[in-house]
């Protein structure tokens, strides 16, 4: 399992269950279409006024479990970050991302209130319980920058 590999993957699923945390310290969560960058961003657009928006303009961290639940099931990514809701050039290559993988976001914009969230990673965890034994592999620090930069 590489770092493409990895890649490879979570670009091979198109959902996720995304976690924040509220005011008073729970936790909510929710599922969200994402897309994902080159350095393993996640990419997913809500309206403002949603609860994970709330929460996540409020307190920055972010989880999600990204996995199918066809006949790869037992294979998925724990994935926690950080996020932020890009502007400028940084917005328009995260949308362009997002759209790639969702192309009706695009008429979405027109929704009032509408966001983009990008999280990126500070922690990964690869599992595949397919296999005996299972395979985990843990990614954190310079394992999440594209090779080359």
């Amino acid at each position: 399992m590489t770092r493409a590999d990895l890649l490879a993957f979570l670009r091979s699923q198109r959902y996720a269950v995304q976690t924040s945390v509220a005011a008073d310290g729970s936790s909510q969560a929710a599922v969200v279409g994402i897309a994902v960058t080159a350095d393993l961003e996640l990419i997913f657009d809500t309206l403002t006024s949603t609860r994970k928006a709330v929460n996540l303009s409020r307190d920055g961290r972010i989880a999600f479990v990204v996995g199918p639940l066809d006949d790869q099931a037992g294979v998925t990514v724990q994935y926690e970050g950080l996020v932020d809701q890009p502007s400028g050039a940084d917005l328009d290559r995260v949308r362009d991302a997002y759209f790639e993988v969702f192309p009706d976001g695009r008429d979405r914009q027109r929704w009032p209130g509408l966001t983009y969230f990008r999280a990126r990673p500070t922690w990964l965890r690869y599992s595949d319980f397919r296999t005996d034994p299972p395979t985990i592999l843990e990614f954190t620090g310079t394992a999440f920058r594209e090779p080359g930069k």
